[in-house]
């Protein structure tokens, strides 16, 4: 009877063993998964709004107009991506941001674009410090996803 005890006692704390042990590896793999969901929209999000006020910025330059964008969501997408890349992807993204305020400074900030339009040459110029630090920023996020990942040597988009 105690041998009965014991092997049916052995039984059922293996058994409950193995729920906690199952439940902890799947809450783990759920978390990467619901992370790596996380970083996906937050890098896609962060490269549309590059995308859009490059392309905004080149639009207006060409046809000598003048041009708004939302600072506020480029900013707020910055935030974002902020809180869910690992270290390495974090510091290029400070990278790329600071790219981007040069980028900026040289398109935006000191050029009119009625009175003093840029060339598409001259804009594609500014715009390489930028290109070249988005390049580094997407190899950075394939890397961090997935180590089999190559790096890219172009950028595209922007």
């Amino acid at each position: 009877m105690l041998d009965t005890l014991v092997t049916t006692a052995a039984g059922a704390l293996f058994a409950t063993m193995g729920v906690l042990v199952g439940g902890i590896v799947t809450r783990r793999a759920q978390d990467r998964q619901w992370l790596r969901d996380q970083q996906l929209i937050a890098y896609r999000e962060l490269f549309g709004h590059y995308a859009k006020f490059t392309m905004e910025l080149r639009r207006a330059h060409a046809d000598r107009r003048g041009w708004d964008y939302d600072w506020g969501e480029w900013s707020a997408a910055l935030m974002r991506v902020s809180l869910v890349a690992p270290p390495e992807v974090a510091t290029e993204i400070d990278n790329f941001g600071r790219a981007i305020n040069s980028f900026l400074n040289g398109v935006a900030r000191s050029r009119d674009t009625v009175r003093d339009p840029m060339s598409p040459e001259e804009f594609e110029e500014a715009r390489q410090g930028a290109a070249g630090a988005q390049v580094k920023l997407v190899n950075a996020i394939r890397r961090s996803l997935n180590d089999d990942q190559k790096g890219l040597t172009f950028g595209l988009g922007g």
